[in-house]
């Protein structure tokens, strides 16, 4: 994301929602989340978050994550990226335990 100069971050909400509204058929889809990204990305840890978490509820499974998850981003961020940090570790750790639970490698 630095590198980029968050550029990557715009890619990873497009492609991780794409992904998760192909697989379940609801949630923003990628242009949306691009979009959302793009022009209220303060929003966005809050949805990603939140998606993550209705993955595991539609199988019946306690949600790692959820809308609360983004706050690590709005209330830690200011300071040197830390909440940001521990937000996508949390969102995408969830997110890659759910693709490896589906047999994902």
């Amino acid at each position: 994301m630095i590198v980029t100069l968050g550029i990557y971050g715009w890619v990873w909400y497009f492609k991780t929602h794409d992904e998760m509204r192909r697989h379940t058929g609801a949630g923003l889809g990628g242009g949306v989340a691009l979009v959302l990204g793009i022009f209220v990305s303060i929003l966005m840890p809050f949805l990603s978050s939140n998606e993550v978490g209705h993955l595991y509820e539609r199988r019946g499974l306690k949600p790692p994550a959820s809308a609360l998850t983004g706050l690590w981003a709005l209330l830690l961020g200011w300071f040197f990226f830390v909440g940001i940090i521990v937000w996508f570790v949390k969102t995408n750790g969830a997110l890659n335990a759910y693709w490896r639970s589906l047999g994902a490698r």
